[in-house]
């Protein structure tokens, strides 16, 4: 494919209920998982109250966009029905779109239906771990003009860590964005942002391959997402915990955006905010906002 062909025009995001995210400067986008098995914060979230107050949380300390997740996609995870995943959804979103209309709200979800129900009640964004395996997706997401998280994963929630192979996993990855890229633009998407999905179907050497060769990215003209936070390519190295890798998420998102990430996708916004203020003040003004 000649990347030539994909202009850069993301120079901000765009949502349909008039806001505006400029990627002049890389923006952070808050975790809250309304699930009772995610891999770090499994059940804290799962009532309705306790997601808003997180949410209320995140919103303070500078989230730039808030990421709802109603089905865990930590290995091994098991299928939520679309149902069950709205159920969860609906209550949480309706209050920001309500009380927080500013705040854009991103849906993780890989249902399609899931993501035409939650861009009817307001959400603005889709992030989808899958890259597109409902056949509807990328259709849904092209009629509402909503911007996409495009992400890289080898097999399944279920399967990706069972002897995940590449041959050149940065090379394959490239591939695997090229092509779809170009579905996605086929059928009406204009604003997609990349994710190499590090921890999904990679090892710990597939994931630090990608984070030193983020940059390889860059050539397709799209905004990078990098979601490292306390994730066991941290844990496994440090021999920790994901409640005590906040140090090693601290550590990867500085180099994430080094490598040049414009989104970082995080539990712990308040420490992700600073981290780029300190590389903003570190690089010529030139490269983070290249």
């Amino acid at each position: 494919m000649n990347t030539n062909e994909i202009e850069n025009t993301v120079k901000a995001l765009e949502f349909k209920q008039g806001m505006h995210l400029s990627l002049d400067s890389p923006l952070v986008m808050g975790i809250i998982n309304i699930t009772p098995d995610s891999f770090y914060d499994g059940g804290r979230y799962i009532s309705r109250q306790a997601a808003i107050e997180r949410s209320e949380q995140l919103i303070a300390e500078g989230t730039d966009l808030i990421d709802l997740g109603a089905a865990s996609t930590r290995p091994g995870a098991e299928d939520v029905t679309p149902h069950e995943e709205l159920e969860r959804l609906v209550p949480v979103l309706d209050y920001l779109v309500k009380h927080h209309p500013k705040t854009p709200v991103s849906i993780d979800t890989f249902h399609a239906s899931v993501a035409k129900e939650t861009l009817e009640r307001g959400a603005s964004l889709i992030n989808d771990i899958t890259g597109g395996a409902d056949s509807e997706m990328y259709t849904t997401v092209g009629t509402y003009k909503a911007p996409y998280v495009l992400m890289h994963i080898q097999g399944t929630p279920k399967t990706m860590q069972q002897e995940p192979h590449y041959t050149d996993v940065v090379e394959e990855v490239h591939e695997y964005f090229a092509e779809r890229i170009q579905k996605l633009q086929a059928a009406g998407v204009e604003q997609i942002i990349i994710d190499p999905g590090f921890g999904f179907g990679k090892t710990v050497e597939h994931n630090y391959t990608l984070l030193r060769h983020l940059d390889r990215f860059k050539d397709l003209g799209l905004p990078i997402m990098a979601g490292v936070s306390r994730k066991s390519m941290i844990n496994k190295v440090l021999k920790t915990k994901p409640e005590n890798a906040l140090t090693g998420t601290i550590s990867l998102n500085t180099l994430a955006l080094l490598q040049g990430a414009r989104i970082l996708r995080v539990h712990d916004v308040k420490e992700a905010k600073q981290v780029i203020e300190l590389v903003k003040q570190y690089l010529p003004t030139n490269v983070i906002t290249d």
